[in-house]
């Protein structure tokens, strides 16, 4: 072989994958959806790992962000982490892995974040799907859904120092509100795998409010499922079905259906992104 062939057919060998990449079809997301799911307070994107594959396997496109400040993110945890920075993390992975048509769930705190999204970059979003989640309207904190219910009525509790001079210090990081099982984690290895990676989180992504401009477009599809009976939640599922958006229940396997009931939750997702 002459060394101008040879040099042609390298060049021609190197430059195939590049070919084929491009003209064949992505592995996912071709055919099926694409879902993006936002894990709720005090965990992170590691609380899904019992979906993804399942929602994968059904030949659809998943991705799991942990937001700033948790899970294996947790050495970013500051005090002025805030709810802003969370909707910032999922829009800064929509645009920068140019996701489109997503079905966006949200679980728990994880419906503030969503929202919020909706409100940043709805043209790149399909549906909106709340589980066991809160539900704001723009201008309200999560703060303001939980404190009619009797729940804490700051984002931050007080410190154990006290000084009868001065009122009591606050701290800025809130520790989980429940432990593994009282979220509804059964089996003794989930225990201990959940609660040993449940984190604190910064007050202020409790107590900052949505933008109160934009509005989520009425034109956008959203859901509901109600996984407990705790106020805030049944509230927003009651209202989800005033507005007329498909809710579901899945009772029994408490808030963190995703590591409890994975085979049911998914099944629901997968009805309800249609």
């Amino acid at each position: 072989m002459s060394p101008v062939s040879r040099r042609q057919a390298v060049a021609g060998l190197a430059a195939l994958p590049f070919a084929a990449s491009s003209a064949a079809p992505r592995a996912f997301g071709a055919s099926g959806r694409c879902f993006v799911l936002v894990h709720g307070a005090w965990h992170g994107g590691w609380c899904w790992k019992k979906i993804r594959p399942r929602l994968m396997a059904a030949g659809h496109e998943v991705y799991t962000p942990t937001l700033t400040g948790l899970g294996e993110r947790a050495h970013l945890l500051t005090a002025d982490v805030g709810l802003d920075t969370h909707i910032q993390d999922v829009v800064a992975m929509l645009e920068v892995e140019d996701l489109r048509d997503v079905v966006l769930v949200g679980h728990s705190y994880g419906g503030m974040v969503i929202t919020g999204v909706a409100q940043r970059a709805p043209q790149r979003l399909a549906q909106l799907i709340y589980l066991d989640a809160f539900m704001p309207d723009p201008g309200r904190s999560l703060a303001d859904y939980t404190r009619p219910a009797g729940a804490v009525t700051s984002p931050a509790p007080p410190s154990t120092t006290t000084s009868s001079a001065a009122a009591p210090a606050r701290d800025w990081r809130v520790p989980p509100r429940s432990t593994a099982e009282e979220f509804g984690v059964r089996e003794r290895a989930d225990v201990d795998w959940v609660q040993a990676r449940l984190g604190s989180q910064s007050g202020k992504t409790f107590g900052q409010p949505l933008p109160t401009a934009p509005d989520v477009p009425a034109n956008l599809p959203r859901a509901y499922i109600q996984c407990t009976t705790d106020a805030w939640f049944a509230e927003a599922a009651a209202r989800a079905a005033r507005l007329g958006y498909p809710t579901r229940t899945l009772f029994g396997g408490g808030h963190d259906v995703m590591i409890s009931e994975p085979v049911r939750l998914t099944t629901l997702l997968l009805e309800l992104a249609g």
